[in-house]
């Protein structure tokens, strides 16, 4: 039997990982805003505009526009940025457990987000100084659960896949990862994280 590889690199989503985001809420205060029901506001913010937000073909001024024209009312930035972004709380538990990591493996980000995303959640989390690298989809013109996301992501961390372990909480984007040797986690929360980390050797 072949020995099973050291784990060089970590690879972790973003959202329900490092913060959570809570789009029912999201859904419910864009709505509020727009005169609508959450679920009608949920209906016309889902589909193609989101992923060409998350593919970077939409800037920031592109997304306020995109998502106002489908909730039909027009919110300056100033307004917009901050509601947009209003569903996030940052995952305390977790963050000394990635802290842990850093130095002792490659520590690499691999997220679906837009622009103001990540312009907002930058600031308030401090850990993601201390990766290796950050493959944010809006900046590398590919999604999860695409090949290429994952391959730049190896490509960063310097690594076979069956040396990188990698973190979501959704099983499709797991099983994606799976798909090309990497030793995919499906993300819960930082207790089973820690066992996760553990069976890995970290």
């Amino acid at each position: 039997m072949s020995a099973v590889p050291t784990v060089k690199a970590v690879l972790l989503d973003l959202g329900n990982v490092l913060v959570f985001h809570d789009n029912a809420l999201l859904f419910a205060r864009l709505a509020a805003r727009a005169g609508l029901e959450p679920q009608e506001a949920a209906r016309r913010l889902t589909g193609a505009g989101w992923t060409a937000a998350n593919r970077g073909l939409l800037d920031a001024e592109g997304i306020r526009k995109d998502v106002c024209g489908a909730l039909g009312v027009d919110l300056p930035m100033e307004e917009f940025a901050p509601l947009w972004s209003s569903h996030f709380t940052v995952h305390d538990a977790v963050l000394p457990r990635v802290e842990g990591l850093a130095g002792r493996v490659k520590l690499v980000l691999v997220s679906n987000t837009n622009a103001l995303h990540v312009a907002y959640l930058k600031p308030l989390l401090p850990v993601l100084q201390r990766f290796d690298a950050r493959v944010m989809s809006c900046e590398v013109g590919h999604v999860k659960p695409e090949p290429a996301i994952y391959r730049l992501a190896l490509e960063k961390a310097g690594c076979a896949p069956g040396e990188a372990a990698f973190f979501d909480d959704l099983p499709e984007f797991v099983d994606a990862a799976r798909a090309l040797g990497i030793r995919g986690h499906v993300f819960t929360d930082a207790p089973t994280f820690d066992s996760q980390l553990k069976s890995l050797g970290l």
